[in-house]
């Protein structure tokens, strides 16, 4: 249903059975897919892309011009994928020359007051909670947890099914299945409630913990680490994510928490 005092460009490609409630604001250069909703006062711009039974909330702002002075008015994207819910008043800017998209991937939750940078990509299953903040370039891969007030500064990435703690800036890679508390972000153990919810085992588990005890409870610098895990530790999926994510990062991963322990809980 199409609300009469909502504004709908022409040219917007909206499907048949979306709903857009009144004093919505939708730019022609626009596409919505089967079964969103499309609360009050909320303006889509030009380039945005959403799925299937999206909901988005009144107040957002989805496809904004980046805040980049670098942007040259180059036509970009903002993406999001099928059954995401974004709350009140966030906002998603659009991309840059850099990768020409922004975007976050399917069964997302952006809670109310988030702000995705320009070129920030987003994974599947990802929570992102209210008042957090992420820079242009960020990647957050798939099942991550992001806590509310959390600032994620420009070219960071969150690895999978990590979480990270409420009220704290992240300047350092987040590498997968960890939880990342205090400040400085640091290690404060395996994501265990959230691996447990999503079926691994127990054995799973405790093949991961073994790994980041050698990685943040002794002693050894990352790259001995690393060379440690790569002899001693048997090749797994999990293992080699860890491995990949660690050499792949442009500027480091977080550091250990050894105070704490392994932190099983």
């Amino acid at each position: 249903m199409l609300q009469p005092l909502a504004y709908i460009h022409p040219d917007a490609k909206i499907a048949p059975n979306v709903t857009i409630d009144p004093f919505t604001t939708i730019y022609g250069d626009v596409e919505i897919g089967e079964g969103s909703w499309i609360g009050s006062q909320v303006t889509i711009m030009d380039g945005a892309r959403i799925g299937k039974n999206c909901k988005i909330f009144p107040g957002a702002v989805i496809s904004a011009v980046p805040q980049d002075l670098k942007y040259k008015g180059e036509k970009t994207t903002t993406e999001i994928g099928d059954n995401c819910i974004i709350r009140e008043c966030a906002t998603l800017n659009r991309g840059t020359s850099h990768s020409m998209k922004t975007a976050i991937g399917n069964n997302c939750l952006i809670m109310a007051y988030v702000h995705l940078g320009h070129d920030t990509i987003v994974g599947n299953n990802v929570i992102i909670a209210n008042s957090s903040n992420l820079g242009g370039h960020v990647l957050v891969d798939d099942w991550a947890i992001i806590g509310g007030a959390v600032n994620i500064q420009q070219f960071t990435r969150v690895g999978a099914h990590s979480y990270i703690s409420g009220g704290i800036s992240i300047n350092k890679d987040i590498p997968p299945f960890v939880k990342a508390a205090r400040m400085p972000a640091s290690y404060h153990g395996v994501n265990s409630v959230g691996l447990k919810r999503r079926g691994l085992s127990q054995e799973t588990i405790n093949h991961i913990f073994d790994i980041y005890r050698i990685l943040f409870v002794r002693n050894s610098n990352i790259s001995k680490a690393v060379e440690i895990i790569e002899a001693d530790v048997p090749p797994t999926a999990e293992r080699d994510l860890i491995l990949n994510f660690i050499q792949s990062s442009k500027i480091g991963i977080m550091k250990g928490y050894r105070s704490h322990g392994d932190n099983r809980h």
